[in-house]
């Protein structure tokens, strides 16, 4: 069976690229293990300023409107909610974060991103809102684009074998031939024969599902951690970022750690009942930047991967940015060019 692309993984990445190629008229396969992957336990949390410092990426700028467009987009196609846009509250628990904050207040860059501080007798604190942030449905889109498809014939789970590649002219695999097979597999690319040069650094993180007993706030919440209400009354919280044990197993180290943190802030979600436990492993890469791009001895692979946990903003673009680059062979960015890392390659 002949195709444009073969692309591996079904997670944020390799969905909404294969469904940009389907829309544009590209002959797609997407494959995928069917084992839960980062991006379907992710938050999704969208969040233009961030740090102690409260920092915009000078990407931000495109990534964002180019990100709320695309799930737009989505939304309009399949006819429901994916991304949800709420304000979020920083909590300024110092000094310090409360002058960072009125210094970018002040700054006109800033002023598409923040509201105002304002004073909070429930944290006892003062409150920067930041607005433009959301987050999106990442496990209902991923089920969603997954029916699609199916319906569409170009979903195969299967367990990728690499001895099994054969490259020519074209890729071959099983009874497919690819101009192009697209690795997509998150952390497991660490494991990629063609791709294990790159500079990877993974990241562990947990979060948990909770059930409050009386209503929430309906706000996104940053305490050096986040918050996000589902519901009236269920929510989320997390992440914890541990570099040091790099599996999927959650830990009793990092509940506690998340609900100690929670119960600081919220005390009123003390007697919160525990649904979820969730960890998984972030592609998170040296400089922070994606890699994307062709191999550089074989152009019939190509990587779209390392968006660590920013993807729900930066995928969007760059799947679009990648897809030009793919079809007219026009310009990536360089700082998500695997090109950056020709040194690596041996």
């Amino acid at each position: 069976m002949n195709i444009d692309f073969l692309i591996i993984g079904q997670g944020l990445a390799g969905s909404l690229l294969a469904f940009e190629l389907i829309q544009q008229g590209f002959k797609v396969i997407i494959m995928d293990n069917g084992l839960e992957n980062a991006s379907q336990i992710a938050a999704g949390l969208i969040n233009p300023v961030t740090g102690m410092r409260f920092v915009k990426a000078n990407e931000v700028g495109f990534l964002l409107p180019s990100a709320q467009k695309y799930y737009q987009k989505l939304e309009l196609f399949f006819q429901q909610p994916f991304y949800i846009e709420k304000p979020m509250w920083r909590i300024l628990n110092s000094t310090q974060a409360d002058t960072n904050a009125k210094k970018r207040l002040n700054n006109s860059d800033y002023a598409p991103y923040l509201e105002n501080i304002i004073e909070s007798k429930q944290f006892n604190s003062s409150v920067l809102v930041q607005k433009q942030t959301g987050y999106l449905l990442t496990h209902h889109l991923l089920k969603i684009l997954k029916q699609f498809f199916i319906q569409k014939q170009c979903y195969q789970q299967n367990l990728l074998n690499y001895t099994d590649i054969k490259l020519t002219s074209l890729v071959k695999y099983q009874h497919f031939k690819a101009k192009k097979i697209i690795f997509c597999e998150g952390y497991s690319a660490i494991n990629n024969p063609w791709f294990s040069y790159l500079p990877f650094q993974l990241v562990k993180g947990e979060m948990l599902t909770l059930k409050n007993e009386q209503p929430l706030i309906n706000k996104l919440f940053n305490y050096g951690q986040w918050m996000i209400p589902l519901d009236a009354y269920n929510f989320r919280i997390g992440a914890t970022f541990d570099r040091e044990n790099i599996n999927t197993q959650n830990t009793m180290q990092a509940r506690e750690t998340l609900l100690k943190n929670l119960h600081q802030v919220l005390p009123e979600t003390s007697e919160a009942q525990l649904i979820k436990q969730q960890a998984n492993i972030r592609p998170c890469t040296l400089d922070k930047h994606a890699f994307i791009g062709l191999h550089p001895k074989l152009p019939q692979l190509a990587i779209f991967n390392g968006f660590g946990a920013k993807g729900s903003l930066q995928i969007p673009y760059y799947c679009q940015q990648f897809i030009t680059f793919l079809s007219k062979n026009s310009p990536l960015d360089a700082n998500v060019n695997i090109q950056r890392y020709l040194n690596h390659f041996n």
